[in-house]
């Protein structure tokens, strides 16, 4: 195996990294603590597209994690990069919260149910039975359809909670239209988030809970990839997989040293 470059910039997702069901993990502060005074380029990144960054700073912000809002990437500002990039200047019909039409008016996008460019699902707690019928027949008059990401299931203290791959699973079952989701596990996702703070994939490392979205976006975007294990993976659930990551170690705690 080739021996890597040395780090100089880093990704790291965030819930089941730095926290957990709202509560910070041991070891959060003091990376994101050494990343600041690193001066090295960093993100933290969420396929959660409900809140802005301004938001997820304020969230973090209350549970002692001083991260600023431009260090925070979220699939809804992919998905906006994506768009603006695909068709700039576009239209989308929008179910989604504040994360997501925010990114949207951002770029310039025209939020309208009257023949839209895309539809455009995202994550929210208040999905409506309306809101899907009339996404469901826009797609079905030519409306391409679009989904910030893929997780079926969010966390939440009370148990788990239908995401948008569980309604995106719906409306393809009504249309026969396939979503293209831009979040992780899509490299892309990894590239513009690269790319937003001038980093390069092969001097890069990211950081997840998950072999099925971190690591794997982390690997097939070029990256050094670390695996924590207090989030969703379990030790053995990683030779369930057909690749690894360069390291599995029990929290971010373990990898402070190495900023």
């Amino acid at each position: 195996m080739a021996e890597r470059k040395p780090i100089e910039s880093w990704l790291t997702d965030m819930d089941g990294v730095l926290m957990h069901e709202g509560v910070p993990v041991p070891g959060a502060d003091a990376f994101i603590k050494r990343l600041r005074e690193s001066g090295k380029p960093f993100l933290v990144l969420t396929n959660n597209s409900i809140y802005t960054p301004r938001d997820l700073q304020a969230r973090l912000n209350r549970i002692g994690l001083d991260v600023p809002w431009e260090s925070i990437w979220t699939s809804a500002l992919a998905t906006a990069q994506f768009l603006d990039d695909q068709r700039s200047g576009g239209t989308a019909y929008v179910i989604g919260e504040a994360g997501l039409t925010t990114a949207l008016h951002d770029i310039g996008y025209i939020l309208t149910d009257h023949a839209p460019d895309y539809v455009v699902l995202g994550e929210t707690r208040t999905y409506s039975f309306e809101s899907l019928t009339k996404a469901i027949r826009l797609i079905d008059n030519g409306a391409r359809f679009i989904a910030t990401n893929p997780d079926e299931t969010g966390p939440s203290r009370e148990g788990a909670l239908p995401a948008t791959g569980s309604v995106a699973a719906l409306i393809t079952k009504a249309t026969g239209v396939e979503p293209y989701f831009v979040g992780k596990p899509n490299p892309l996702m990894m590239r513009h988030a690269l790319n937003a703070i001038g980093a390069h994939s092969e001097t890069s490392a990211m950081i997840g809970d998950r072999m099925d979205t971190d690591v794997v976006a982390g690997l097939e975007a070029g990256m050094e990839t670390f695996l924590v294990l207090t989030g969703l993976t379990r030790p053995e659930d990683v030779e369930r997989h057909p690749y690894r990551p360069s390291r599995v170690v029990d929290s971010i705690a373990s990898l402070v040293d190495l900023v």
